[in-house]
């Protein structure tokens, strides 16, 4: 057997020797069924049929149960998706998509009305060259539940041929609204386009075309926008990418000796990194569970963007200690870092990373206008932004 395939990897490797500290740990069961499953899946799926079946076994399972964001333990949500993570990023992708519907629904709508069974997409992407319009089956205003005919195209439509239903953000003339559809229904087209990416291969994010499809308005006008999960789950998307990082830096705990220093230079690298990557998600949930209501924009700004700086140094100081083997006969490492640079640009890098000096920007001027001299504006600030004068350890 190839050496490569000889190494422990993955979650079955993590839970034993992790690199870094967990977020948390899972409950005995949790810990024995990804141990099995790690087991069986010991690389990630390259074949969108396969990622469908190990999609629709985890829900069979029922590991999609997760607490909800902001109730007191999104630590353990967030925890449970890194999971999911480090065993498979595409599996995570489609994961994290369903368990972010079904938070959706439960905060601005009645998950009751749709079948307990449901596969879920979140379609949430507004590319200039896709969109989609409803037209009300009602009188206006629209509401919670009424029913809609889409039509129009989504892109980047993950997991649309593993799926059975999706929320899909649509417009009625200018104002944004999300819906609930079906995708069992004649109108709905699989276009079988627009995902070239060798990363993330087996999600086949393709284009969906709808046509005269009927749909359940889910919350009312901007709902989706507006409510304060909308940043919670952003977050939950960083830590599916902290935990294909894990997976890669215990890919080089696994093939590093004490005979080795360049090595253990490198792997002390990747363990200082993900433990901050680690204390980020953690101060993070603990700040969303103090304040569920508040606007959580700048702090999922910005744990989204150490997340990514973080997967980058992850990335590059792997490769520079393992060198060519890995990627060429490992399957899972190679998967790995082909599918992780392509699901973390999701984030929007320079323009978040705007988006964060403007929040600041704004902040010190209205400090400095009302000579407030409180420690953190509650409205859109994280645990570690909230000084008026320079940062501060609090």
């Amino acid at each position: 057997m190839d050496e490569w395939a000889r190494r422990p990897t993955g979650l079955l490797a993590v839970m034993h020797t992790p690199v870094s500290n967990e977020l948390d740990m899972p409950s005995p069961d949790e810990v024995e069924t990804l141990i099995q499953l790690a087991k069986e899946w010991p690389s990630p799926a390259d074949e969108p049929e396969v990622l469908a079946n190990r999609f629709a076994h985890l829900l069979t399972l029922q590991l999609d149960q997760l607490p909800l964001p902001a109730g007191g333990r999104t630590l353990e949500r967030w925890q449970r998706l890194s999971n999911v993570a480090s065993l498979d990023l595409g599996l995570a992708k489609l994961f994290e998509g369903h368990t972010d519907a079904m938070a959706i629904l439960e905060e601005i709508s009645r998950p009751r009305r749709y079948p307990a069974t449901a596969r879920w997409a979140v379609w949430a992407a507004e590319p200039p060259f896709a969109r989609l319009t409803l037209a009300p089956r009602g009188p206006l205003p629209m509401a919670d539940g009424d029913r809609v005919v889409l039509n129009g195209k989504k892109a980047w439509c993950s997991g649309a041929h593993a799926v059975t239903h999706a929320l899909v953000t649509t417009w009625y003339e200018t104002v944004p609204y999300l819906a609930a559809v079906d995708l069992a229904q004649p109108g709905v087209r699989l276009m079988q386009s627009g995902w070239s990416a060798v990363g993330m291969a087996a999600t086949a994010s393709i284009e969906v075309e709808f046509a005269d499809v009927e749909a359940t308005l889910v919350g009312g006008a901007e709902a989706y926008l507006q409510r304060p999960g909308f940043w919670h789950g952003g977050i939950g998307v960083a830590a599916c990418w902290w935990g294909g990082a894990v997976r890669i830096g215990d890919t080089l705990l696994a093939a590093t000796t004490s005979e080795e220093p360049h090595r253990l230079a490198h792997l002390g690298m990747v363990d200082v990194v993900l433990d901050n990557g680690a204390s980020r998600l953690r101060d993070a949930a603990a700040w969303i569970d103090c304040h569920p209501h508040q606007n959580a924009r700048h702090l999922a700004l910005s744990v989204r963007a150490a997340i990514d700086d973080i997967v980058s140094t992850v990335i590059e100081h792997a490769g520079r200690a393992l060198g060519a083997g890995p990627y060429c006969r490992d399957a899972a490492f190679a998967r790995m870092v082909a599918d992780l640079p392509v699901f973390v640009r999701q984030a929007h890098a320079e323009r978040d990373l705007e988006a964060i000096g403007r929040s600041l920007q704004q902040r010190a001027r209205q400090n400095s206008a009302t000579g407030t001299e409180k420690a953190c504006a509650p409205d859109d600030s994280g645990p570690k932004h909230c000084a008026r004068q320079g940062w501060r350890l609090t």
